[in-house]
């Protein structure tokens, strides 16, 4: 793929990047922070906790959505804009400017994740969540209109498909972590394929609900994350926000306090016409860490 179309590999760098970016920011309260340095990502990407759907999510979910404003933006060879749907009573507008073009970005997308596998539940799980990244950034498409016509009036409208920013796609995923449901395996005797659904035995804290095609699911139960693992390098020594989050991230070691002072702008203003002008404020304030 990327021999075909130089503008891939560029893509795929920024959609990576703009992934894990998101998935530190969603998770910046959390024990679990989205470390992926070395080996944390590798031997989470080998398990099927919450954090591996999300994980699946985020990162189809930033290829979905770095391909299609790659294409807009004229990067890659192999495609442009959005095509012009066909739509019904539209005589007071025209379909123009230039979309994001989702359709060419999921077939790119599903083409390089590849089919979907029925050898085992893992496949099938990390599967279902791929797909549910796609599916947030397509529910998320809106139409967006300039006017045109004499004295600001709107006349005229040139409308385009536009994606929605990344930040409200971690934010829905998030969300979706928060409501993912544990699943295990049946087989259909329609088909005789494996399908997806709620555990065999059910364990306290998890649900019976048969599991949607929005929703992300997962295999295995999390780890604490409070101690160095293979999966995390724990939360000592993190940073925590005393009234917010101290006690859940430091698992009940407690905290350090420190303090220190630090210099910030303040009192900016804006002078005409074009730079804005601060002044320098000292202010002692306080740090909390997880203790060991």
């Amino acid at each position: 793929m990327c021999r075909r179309d130089p503008g891939v590999a560029e893509t795929l760098v920024e959609a990576i990047s703009m992934s894990a970016l998101e998935c530190q920011y969603q998770f910046r309260f959390e024990r679990w922070n989205c470390t992926l340095e070395g080996r944390y990502r590798a031997s989470l990407l080998k398990r099927g906790f919450k954090e591996t759907a999300f994980l699946y999510a985020i990162s189809s979910a930033g290829l979905t959505h770095a391909m299609a404003k790659a294409c807009s933006a004229g990067r890659m060879e192999r495609c442009t804009c959005d095509e012009a749907p066909d739509l019904e009573n539209r005589e007071a507008w025209q379909w123009g400017g230039c979309g994001d073009n989702l359709k060419y970005s999921n077939k790119f997308v599903k083409e390089f994740l590849g089919k979907k596998s029925n050898k085992d539940l893992r496949a099938r799980v990390d599967f279902h969540n791929n797909l549910v990244g796609m599916k947030v950034i397509k529910a998320g498409v809106e139409t967006t209109c300039k006017c045109h016509g004499v004295s600001g009036s709107c006349t005229v409208r040139t409308c385009w498909r536009q994606l929605s920013p990344f930040h409200e796609i971690g934010k829905q995923l998030k969300q979706k972590y928060e409501t993912s449901l544990k699943v295990g395996s049946t087989t259909n005797e329609a088909t005789g394929e494996g399908d997806i659904s709620p555990p065999k035995k059910s364990t306290p804290g998890h649900s019976d609900q048969i599991p949607r095609t929005t929703d992300l699911v997962y295999i295995d139960d999390s780890p604490s994350f409070c101690l160095m693992s293979r999966y995390s390098p724990g939360t000592s020594g993190r940073k925590c926000y005393k009234d917010k989050n101290c006690e859940s991230i430091c698992c009940g070691r407690g905290h350090n306090t420190q303090s220190r002072v630090v210099t910030r702008p303040c009192q900016c203003q804006v002078r005409w016409c074009c730079y804005v002008e601060c002044k320098q404020c000292t202010q002692r304030e306080e740090v909390y860490t997880c203790k060991d």
